[in-house]
């Protein structure tokens, strides 16, 4: 009986999902929409279009640039009447020295992690306002937290995605919009492909690294995302629920 009053608990919720063609945003659209959401996959790759269905638009757009917040913002409105939950998951990484980036890598990781979560919670705000009601989820990293060489302009990235968090959260709250990010450590996905062959094997291995001996799947992420945006979730504001196998526990 718990199992099923859990499951629809996010039915009939309208969803906005940034970078849902694969990994932990897919995993995140495909579990809101089973469980009985409206859903807006939105995703700089054509491979999200592939995703639509009844209940379910694909919507191919560059969240750091500037109009898409508000496209995506108005879809979830014209196709499904209202916005309650935004996913802020789009995001990616590249391994090089700090000394080493350029002004180009930089401004582009940033508009992609941070700017376009700053350009997406603005115009959910806005839509959420009205109803007094809404959850936003900012997927963040153990990165959040800590870094290691290598990583300066994602973690720098991350870090700022923690303090968006924050300040969004106390300036969300009086109208009943709960703001709270999620600290994941390595998830199985294709995040890093472009640094190396096999991203998802890399990352299965690096988390080994973990206390938990192992990193989690995409759907793991997912079932967190949607506890945070449930009304079991109706006391967590300004959080930043830690996924990651134990990392930042032991880095502490």
């Amino acid at each position: 009986m718990l199992q099923s009053s859990l499951f629809q608990e996010v039915e009939g919720k309208v969803v906005l999902v940034t970078g849902a063609a694969s990994g932990i945003g897919r995993a995140v659209a495909e579990l809101f929409h089973a469980r009985g959401a409206k859903v807006v996959a939105e995703d700089i790759s054509p491979e999200v279009e592939a995703l639509a269905r009844p209940g379910l638009v694909g919507l191919i757009a560059d969240v750091g640039r500037d109009g898409t917040a508000e496209q995506a913002v108005a879809t979830a409105l014209d196709k499904f009447g209202r916005l309650d939950v935004l996913v802020n998951n789009a995001g990616m990484i590249f391994f090089k020295p700090i000394v080493d980036t350029s002004r180009a890598e930089w401004d582009n990781l940033m508009a992609i992690n941070l700017t376009g979560a700053f350009l997406h919670s603005r115009e959910a705000m806005k839509a959420m306002t009205p109803n007094k009601r809404g959850a936003i989820i900012n997927i963040a990293s153990y990165a959040s937290h800590f870094a290691f060489p290598g990583i300066g302009a994602y973690a720098a990235s991350k870090g700022g995605m923690a303090q968006l968090t924050r300040t969004l959260a106390l300036e969300a709250i009086e109208h009943g919009i709960r703001v709270n990010a999620i600290g994941v450590g390595d998830v199985v996905t294709n995040i890093a492909n472009k640094e190396m062959p096999d991203g998802p094997a890399f990352l299965a291995k690096h988390g080994e690294g973990a206390p938990i001996k192992r990193a989690a799947q995409p759907t793991e992420i997912a079932e967190i995302v949607a506890f945070l945006a449930s009304d079991r979730a109706s006391f967590v504001v300004g959080s930043m629920l830690m996924a990651d196998g134990g990392l930042t526990a032991r880095a502490g």
